[in-house]
């Protein structure tokens, strides 16, 4: 990236990151996924229990494989033959829970959509610690950019995917289809929470996931 526009970035994740902080997530930056792996290392111990909300942004950063490497007990959702509805209910009760973001506005807030609900029920509540991967292209002025990232981005991107059927994979936006696929059926933002440093948000200075 060119140093100008390296440094108008990282300005930006400061302002994120100091507004995560103020809404008691713990809040961190590498400038490339080269660096996500050894950070989580740090935070999540050798031997917890975790598992992985469905998310592109940890298979690009390695996260996925490096859960498998057998330092951790992995509940694995993408195993062959995994029953995935155990995988999200035990989910619930890890000691970590990794996953991606569909926005992060520099307010300081996380927004997220999704179809089952597997995934902001278990940001929200039961596992002890959450981190959450970000890519820089994820970080928004506030919320209702938030949600036209996820209309316009998000969603459609999913759904090409997932090869749903709805209408965002055909035309490239939301149109708050009724279709028996519909991804978009829970809403979820996190502000500021009571627990301090629970949420772990970790923004990564490269473009990724959806």
């Amino acid at each position: 990236m060119n140093e100008h526009l390296q440094i108008v970035l990282e300005k930006r994740v400061n302002r994120t990151i100091g507004n995560l902080q103020n809404n008691k997530m713990d809040a961190y930056y590498v400038r490339t996924v080269a660096e996500v792996v050894p950070l989580i290392e740090t935070l999540c111990a050798e031997g917890e229990t975790v598992t992985v909300g469905g998310s592109e942004t940890l298979k690009e950063c390695g996260v996925i494989e490096h859960l498998k490497s057998g330092r951790y007990n992995y509940l694995d959702r993408y195993a062959p033959n995994a029953d995935l509805y155990k995988v999200f209910r035990e989910a619930f009760f890890c000691d970590t829970y990794l996953t991606g973001t569909n926005a992060v506005t520099e307010e300081g807030e996380l927004y997220n959509v999704d179809g089952n609900g597997n995934r902001v029920s278990a940001m929200i509540f039961g596992p002890k610690s959450v981190i959450v991967v970000a890519g820089y292209n994820k970080i928004v002025p506030n919320l209702e950019a938030a949600r036209k990232r996820v209309r316009e981005v998000s969603a459609p991107a999913n759904a090409v995917r997932l090869d749903t059927k709805t209408p965002c994979k055909i035309i490239g936006t939301c149109r708050d289809c009724h279709s028996d696929e519909r991804m978009c059926c829970s809403y979820v933002t996190l502000g500021q929470q009571r627990i301090k440093g629970r949420i772990k948000v970790i923004i990564v200075g490269e473009s990724l996931g959806f």
